[in-house]
């Protein structure tokens, strides 16, 4: 089904116009999509746009089928065909070896694979066929001429297609679309057309013995002599006569597929992608067939080594149309065949160069002007390359059949025409010239040579050319070697009847005074012909049967089982014609396309709508229909790459591409977490992986300016999983994107799904990571970029993990890289302000990393990005416990928000947290779930104090950690009194979660019984408890002779460090703040923000900085505050000694104070890279306990990669098994010991504790 799309129509008629540039001036008009905008299957593909593949592509679409065309060369619209030798040179591809049948000779493939101009070199002849949009009907004669009735009556043909008029109405149908016409009467005639027309009675002269009977008519041909639309609806301009057909005509007027049968296509919604190399086909395993390409554009051949072995592909789930031309699918088939696609041993037999001859009759006694150029003579023109033909193909003998047709010379050759033709062997000279007319040749002569070949007196301009389409052996044969094609033809043109032609030119040649030359190619190339009408290779078979033919008489191709054929696969170009036509084929290729997509369509029970005409077409626009939407199940992907294109080049921006392969091992399964040692594994199982990916940036500006920097990916990655190779379409590409996870990083991700060949659809997620830990290292920088950590998972699993791994960069694929980059704009300036750009934001972008320490430091901000971008659920109270000293603090309450079954009884945690800090360490706004989130939803009720050293005014009054355990006390009692005022009951225990200062002070006052351990369900103590024992960074700090808090008194002259600072600050902070970029922390752990450095100094490094988000890092000044030298003193002291003291010095670890701990279950948890406390100090607590008390009720767990604050303060403290998990473990364990308790005692009357409270006026509890 087709539905019409809501482009603007165009009124009335179209004015005529070339296609020089669009309206803006910015453009030639584009049918063809761009590849990244390629689905992933389609309904139909078709291979090749020529006469066959454009048939098939239009048929198809107006039958509404999806359609896919595929075409090797490039697109190109009159205006940009090449008009010099030296823009011709860069189109020319050169493959082929002129020794095929020597298994030593290596065939080559040199010039340009897209080139317009393909020359193929076989032994025995060579080849010259186009590559385009439009294959070579850009560059043929557009002769549409029908084959002889003799000819299709040779043995070679199936029964069927030699009854007379078989071929009619495809024929008929053909001349519809293609609307040949004659040269017009009334226009003047090209003089090489008149010197043809008078040789006609000399070729029926020389025949009349073997009963020739020429004829001399005006060729019909494929050429506009009149302004106006063409059958499609593309506006056509008339032919300015420039003689430029063969290579590429800039006027309009040129009847090419392009503006036919490929416009229609379009215009039915056939999607078209240039530059795609067909390379090969395989069976899909569930439907339809596999084309695999190489892709030649974003300058993918950067690695060509890659892009011929690492195939893209797409899905045909009905049909496969072959429309490469001769060479191009013969060669296809071949390959497919070698790679296992059981084929008949006729593929690439029985092919034929239509016995094509080309000769010149030199320097003739009359003007014949057949040198094409852009601007001739109105009233003398050149005229079309073909105009008119003696047609002598009504003979006895088929075989004998031929036609002479007179050609012309592009502007591109005519300047090398000159030296090569007075240069070449075998020249049959005019006998009995007088003295006089040899010097009129030899100055005609020296004329075109000094004076350019368009001088009307010189020897080129003089010059008829001749074409010969006659008939050959049909012994021609293409063959693989070395994975490149190679062309051996035996019998070319039948030697005696090649002589008898070559004969009658020199007799044609010589009548008009002119020497006459053979081909070029056949002096220059070993005596070998040249055609440029190669058939056969994948011709069909006069029984059906694989021993006579490749294909069916309707090009299905036969799979070498007796009949039996690959249903859906089909032929319908040149390779289909089982022998020489002996006339221009393209009239007779077209028919039998239009017959074969006829008769698919039919066995399929697809209806073709041949009737609707097109209204005016602007190429420039939209299609008019579009494929049903349930052709596709990507439309929202697609819809949205093609928003980004069209509006980039709309707005006429420039963009860059390049092109990268990286490789290396990626483990499959889900058992390794670690990337290195999937990595290792992969490695040992021999399990390797690589990609191959163009990435293209539309708008180069977007993709430095935006925030996530994003380009488009294309391509394919392999490794050794089912359904390899996998296609990546419009995949994501984030340059140097901030990562949230991490401060002070930039990644290079690469994030897509990726389809495989057997449909199921694989996640790849990689990323480079590139932070501070590369400074001065190009070592470390150069690593860190061309290293992707992978990760591979199925969507469709919930992303459950596949594999991973890593893959690199090589430095000679680097440097393959480096040289596949490019900048893409409408004139030079804009492309090198586009590479300037790119350039600078990559080199600015390692370079700030490279460059750390001396970047510009991170200040506070009092505006903070996504202020709680997590909408976390404020405390539910806010409390004042007042200490027994008088000192009043803050406490925070959160009720539970799940896990609690009806009438169960709320359970109490306390959170403690360490200095300089408050409860926001445990309510953190910037990560997805935090500790209050946690608990609350396993039903449980959070509260957190701040203690008088953390972050709050009371800690500038230099109190010490022992003072603490005063606020401490306090906010338990403040529980146990909201407990009682709840229940109506006697208070439970609390389960007390304590964080570092706060851990040590609560120590301090279980042991001096300030806080009764019997009010504690138990304890969680987070990095240290009774025993802080620094780091050797800190204990260096501690132990130096002068202390530092002595000498920042003396620097500063204050008795406060603040943890953050301002630019307003004094220029002592300053200056501080400047020599703290090179605080120790390790290479691993650098960073720019003032706050993190200046908590460095006082405590030692709180985090690993691959724990803490981003969010988290850059707002560092909300969560941290200051400490007072007092404070700071005391854990010196500490730390000196190893274990806590009171603020006097005394002891705390008596037996008597240990003895206090009995019976209270303690969990010891620890980063294990703390680099504040020591890790080993919970270890000491942990024997300690387990010496005096025994092994019930302590435990101690690590967890890896850690450090100090980030135990609570990161997003993986809440993942399966993290701190979280492991900390509710035991509070669980320690609530259901108790109402295991209570249940037993419920009858038993509650004893109260020795501690006396009392509430005072505002209701607060008071120890």
């Amino acid at each position: 089904m087709r539905s019409k799309t809501n482009s603007a129509k165009i009124e009335g008629e179209p004015r005529a116009r070339t296609f020089s540039r669009d309206a803006n001036g910015s453009s030639f008009p584009r049918i063809g999509r761009p590849v990244e905008l390629l689905r992933h299957s389609y309904d139909v593909v078709v291979i090749g746009s020529g006469y066959g593949g454009g048939v098939a592509a239009s048929r198809m679409a107006r039958g509404g089928q999806s359609v896919c065309l595929l075409e090797r060369g490039k697109e190109r619209w009159p205006g940009e065909f090449p008009t010099s030798f030296k823009d011709a040179a860069t189109q020319i591809h050169v493959t082929g070896d002129e020794n095929a049948s020597d298994e030593r000779s290596v065939p080559i493939d040199r010039g340009n694979p897209t080139g317009l101009y393909h020359l193929m070199i076989g032994e025995g002849q060579n080849a010259f066929v186009g590559n385009g949009l439009g294959g070579t009907s850009l560059l043929n004669a557009n002769v549409f001429l029908r084959a002889d009735k003799g000819t299709m009556e040779k043995d070679e043909w199936p029964e069927e297609l030699t009854q007379e008029g078989a071929l009619d109405p495809y024929y008929d149908r053909a001349e519809k679309m293609l609307e040949p016409e004659t040269y017009p009467e009334n226009l003047p005639e090209p003089l090489k057309l008149k010197l043809l027309r008078e040789q006609t009675d000399l070729v029926r002269k020389y025949g009349r013995k073997e009963g020739w009977d020429p004829k001399f008519y005006r060729v019909p041909q494929t050429t506009k002599f009149a302004d106006g639309r063409n059958s499609t609806g593309i506006e056509m301009k008339a032919s300015t006569l420039t003689g430029q057909d063969s290579t590429g005509i800039n006027d309009g007027s040129k009847t090419t597929t392009l503006v036919t049968y490929l416009a229609d296509a379009w215009n039915w919604g056939a999607e078209i992608f240039c530059e795609c190399e067909v390379r090969l086909i395989k069976k899909h395993p569930k439907e339809g067939y596999l084309v695999f390409f190489a892709w030649h554009g974003s300058r993918r051949d950067a690695f060509k080594e890659e892009m011929l072995h690492d195939l893209m592909w797409v899905h045909a789930k009905k049909f496969v149309f072959l429309g490469a031309g001769t060479l191009g699918t013969t060669e296809i088939m071949l390959r497919s065949k070698e790679r296992g696609l059981p084929l008949s041993d006729r593929v690439g037999q029985d092919m034929s160069g239509n016995g094509d001859l080309l000769a010149f009759g030199y320097n003739t006694n009359a003007e014949v002007n057949a040198m094409g150029h852009e601007d001739p003579n109105p009233d003398n023109p050149v005229g079309p390359t073909i105009t008119g033909v003696i047609d002598c193909r009504e003979q006895e003998n088929p075989l004998d059949g031929f036609v002479i047709e007179e050609g012309a010379v592009p502007r591109a050759l005519t300047h090398l025409l000159q030296p090569l033709l007075l240069s070449l062997p075998g020249k049959i000279f005019p006998p009995s010239l007088t003295a006089v007319e040899k010097q009129q040749q030899k100055l005609a002569a020296w004329k075109s040579t000094l004076l350019g070949p368009y001088h009307a007196q010189g020897s080129l301009a003089r010059t008829q050319v001749y074409l010969i389409m006659s008939h050959d052996a049909n012994q021609a044969r293409m063959t693989l070697k070395h994975n490149k094609p190679a062309l051996e033809f035996l019998g070319v043109g039948r030697q005696k009847h090649l002589e008898k032609l070559n004969d009658l030119m020199s007799k044609m040649t010589n009548s008009s005074g002119g020497t006459f030359i053979q081909n070029p190619f056949y002096a220059d190339f070993n005596q070998q012909e040249i055609t440029v009408h190669p058939v056969g290779g994948m011709s069909m078979s006069v029984d059906g049967t694989p021993e006579e033919g490749a294909t069916t008489q309707f090009g299905e191709v036969l799979t070498g089982k007796g009949k039996e054929i690959y249903e859906g696969l089909i032929v319908v170009d040149g390779a289909l014609v089982p022998t020489a036509l002996g006339v221009n084929p393209f009239a007779t290729i077209t028919a039998l396309a239009e017959r074969s997509v006829a008769a698919a369509a039919r066995k399929k029970g697809i209806t073709i709508d041949y009737d609707t005409v097109n209204g005016p077409i602007d190429p420039y626009g939209n299609p008019t229909y579009v494929p049903s939407p349930d052709h596709f199940d990507d439309l929202a992907a697609i819809k949205k790459a093609e928003a980004e294109i069209d509006e980039a080049r709309a707005a006429g921006k420039a963009g860059t591409i390049f092109t990268e392969v990286m490789k290396g091992y990626i483990h499959i399964g889900d058992e390794i977490d670690d990337f290195e040692v999937a990595f290792d594994q992969a490695r040992s199982e021999t399990a390797d992986a690589h990609f191959y990916l163009s990435v293209h940036a539309w708008d180069t500006n977007e993709l430095v300016s935006r925030a996530d920097h994003q380009a488009m990916l294309t391509g394919t990655f392999s490794n050794g999983m089912e359904g390899s190779p996998f296609m990546v379409s419009r995949g994501d590409f984030h340059l140097f994107n901030e990562d949230h996870h991490a401060p002070d990083q930039t990644n290079l991700t690469y994030d897509f799904d990726m389809i495989g060949t057997n449909d199921e659809v694989i996640h790849f997620n990689g990323i480079k990571v590139v932070n501070p830990t590369v400074a001065f290292s190009i070592s470390r920088t150069w690593q860190a970029t061309s290293s992707l950590y992978v990760t591979l998972s199925r969507p469709e699993d919930n992303h459950s993990i596949v594999g991973k791994g890593i893959l690199h960069i090589g430095w000679h694929d680097f440097g393959r890289e480096l040289s596949s980059f490019d900048a893409l704009g409408h004139n030079f300036r804009l492309r090198l302000r586009t590479a300037a750009s790119f350039l600078q934001y990559f080199t600015s972008q390692v370079a700030t990393s490279f460059l750390a320490p001396l970047t510009s430091l991170q200040w506070p901000t009092l505006q903070y990005p996504g202020e709680d971008p997590y909408k976390k659920i404020p405390p539910s109270k806010t409390f004042s416990p007042q200490a027994i000293d008088g000192e009043v603090t803050l406490m925070k309450m959160w009720e539970p928000t799940g896990g609690l079954r009806d009438g169960e009884k709320v359970h109490d945690i306390l959170f403690v947290p360490g200095a300089a800090v408050d409860h926001q360490i445990y309510a953190l706004p910037t990560i997805k779930k935090n500790a209050i989130d946690y608990f609350t939803a396993a039903g449980y009720r959070c509260w957190s104090n701040t203690h008088r050293v953390g972050k709050t005014p009371l800690a500038h009054k230099h109190f010490t950690v022992y003072d603490a355990r005063l606020d401490i006390a306090a906010a338990l009692s403040t529980i146990r009194l909201a407990q009682e005022q709840q229940y109506g009951s006697a208070p439970e225990p609390i389960y007390v979660v304590a964080h570092c200062a706060g851990s040590i002070a609560l120590s301090m006052g279980l042991l001096d019984g300030t806080i009764p351990a019997s009010w504690l369900r138990g304890v969680t103590a987070s990095n240290v408890f009774m025993f802080p024992r620094y780091t050797p960074l800190n204990k260096w700090k501690a132990s130096l002779p002068v202390h530092l808090t002595d000498i920042y008194r003396r620097f500063t002259g204050s008795k406060w460090f603040d943890c953050t600072s301002k630019k307003s600050d004094a220029y002592t902070q300053h200056l501080l703040n400047q020599l703290l970029r090179f605080y120790p922390a390790g290479w691993n752990e650098l960073c720019t923000s003032v706050a993190c450095h200046r908590s460095e100094l006082a405590f030692g490094r709180l985090w690993s900085h691959d724990r803490l988000n981003r969010a988290t890092h850059d707002q560092l000044d909300r969560f941290l505050g200051g400490c007072s030298m007092t404070c700071l003193d005391h854990l010196v002291q500490m730390g000196l000694h190893g274990k806590v003291i009171d603020s006097d010095g005394c002891d705390l670890l008596d037996e008597d104070h240990l003895q206090k701990l009995q019976g209270l279950p303690i969990q010891l948890i620890y980063g294990t890279e703390n680099a504040v406390f020591d890790p080993s100090c919970t270890l000491w607590d942990y024997e300690r306990l387990r010496q005096k008390f025994g092994e019930q009720g302590y435990s101690r767990e690590a967890f890896k990669g850690h450090g100090h604050l980030d135990c609570w303060m990161s997003e993986t403290a809440a993942v399966k098994n993290g701190v979280f998990d492991v900390v509710r473990r035991k509070i669980d364990e320690g609530f259901d010991r108790f109402m295991s308790r209570s249940r037993k005692n419920s009858r038993r009357k509650t004893v109260g504790n020795s501690m006396t409270t009392v509430v005072n006026g505002n209701g607060i509890r008071r120890v």
